[in-house]
């Protein structure tokens, strides 16, 4: 069985870590959370080791969008939401 990515919940929104994952897991892992919370105007944090190219569009064709976030250098931190 393999690594299932880490969740979380704070004052930001929902969290997801998926740093370590192999593709395509790290994909399928927070588009499953971005549905979860669509219904609610949630934000998803996620925290990824790599910049993750094959998400922007498939975000892009539900109405969802993504923004960098400061980081540490071996850190890619996005802020996804509902485009408005």
């Amino acid at each position: 069985m393999g690594v299932e990515p880490k969740r979380w919940r704070d004052a930001q929104g929902e969290h997801i870590d998926v740093r370590g994952l192999p593709p395509p897991q790290p994909l399928v892992a927070i588009l499953r959370l971005v549905h979860e919370v669509q219904d609610d105007d949630g934000v998803v944090i996620v925290h990824h080791d790599r910049d993750p190219l094959l998400l922007y569009p498939q975000l892009a064709e539900i109405g969802w969008r993504a923004e960098r976030l400061e980081a540490d250098a071996d850190t890619v931190l996005l802020r996804l939401e509902r485009d408005p």
